[in-house]
């Protein structure tokens, strides 16, 4: 990655991944798309349309492809973890060369999977904060005033994260690489977790919960964050109920509206994972065993 254009995979053109090609493309660096055939199609022959308060309404041509047959100097992993075994087949680690595998994704769990396929020095977990949907394919709204990005990897050599973190920096997102790779994914996790479990079973956006289930959010809370802080994350409730207050009150989670669109959720990949390191460390953890209990029904 010494050269500033870079060639960078992108493994699922969904709400994050269909942003982070358009920017990336924007800024000059060649971008292939992995994706089923018939998106594929579509962004082959219309590109990536993106509606952003932050970046702006535009259009990029795009390269697509339904299997990446040529070495990347980065492959970033944006899927859904509903969807990830399938969707790496599409990411033949004999195609990759030396790229930096970057996977986007929710939960605590996957650099582990990742690390079984790829080599484990070329594995950086990243954690962005935005609201973005893919509302057609290759139509991509960005509903959120930020889009920041966490990049770290404990055995990744530091020189080829600060090279790639420029790169997305200077393509849009505000992008900072982290000393803890368990640090910046818990830090998500013990903030997504409550969010996400509350909104998706009571069926309302985060204004109802910090108002009408506020003692349940607080409860969860406090469970996220002893269980991050026993993994080795920030343990700060007060913190991330002031974050909650701070959200538009119509706010959903993806979990939320993967669940009306009756499309597979995330659950064991947040919920799921949540108990098991909980189990782990001793933490106690009832109110997320209850929940995940009554959305597995």
């Amino acid at each position: 990655m010494a050269h500033d254009k870079l060639t960078i995979a992108v493994l699922g053109p969904g709400g994050i991944g269909g942003l982070l090609a358009a920017l990336l493309a924007r800024a000059g660096h060649r971008v292939v798309c992995l994706a089923g055939e018939e998106t594929a199609a579509t962004l082959d022959t219309h590109g990536i349309r993106v509606r952003s308060g932050l970046f702006g309404d535009f259009t990029v041509r795009a390269q697509a492809a339904t299997t990446l047959r040529e070495p990347v100097d980065a492959a970033l992993v944006t899927v859904k973890h509903t969807a990830l075994d399938a969707a790496l087949e599409r990411l033949p680690a004999a195609a990759l060369g030396d790229a930096l595998v970057v996977p986007f994704l929710n939960g605590v769990e996957h650099p582990a999977v990742l690390r079984t396929r790829y080599p484990a020095d070329l594995v950086a977990p990243a954690v962005i904060r935005a609201e973005s949907t893919r509302v057609a394919p290759g139509v991509i709204d960005h509903g959120s005033p930020f889009a920041e990005i966490d990049l770290a990897g404990d055995t990744v050599p530091r020189d080829r994260l600060e090279a790639f973190a420029r790169a997305l920096s200077e393509a849009g997102p505000a992008t900072r690489v982290l000393d803890d790779e368990a640090a910046a994914l818990w830090a998500k996790m013990s903030f997504l977790a409550p969010f996400a479990l509350l909104t998706t079973h009571h069926r309302v956006p985060i204004g109802d919960i910090r108002t009408r289930h506020r003692d349940e959010l607080t409860a969860l809370v406090g469970e996220a964050a002893a269980v991050s802080g026993a993994c080795g994350g920030p343990a700060d409730p007060a913190g991330a109920l002031a974050r909650y207050d701070a959200f538009p009150p119509g706010t959903r989670s993806s979990m939320q509206r993967d669940a009306e669109a009756g499309r597979p959720m995330e659950l064991d990949a947040i919920g799921g994972a949540l108990l098991r390191a909980a189990q782990r460390h001793g933490v106690a953890a009832p109110v997320t065993a209850r929940l995940v209990r009554d959305l597995t029904r």
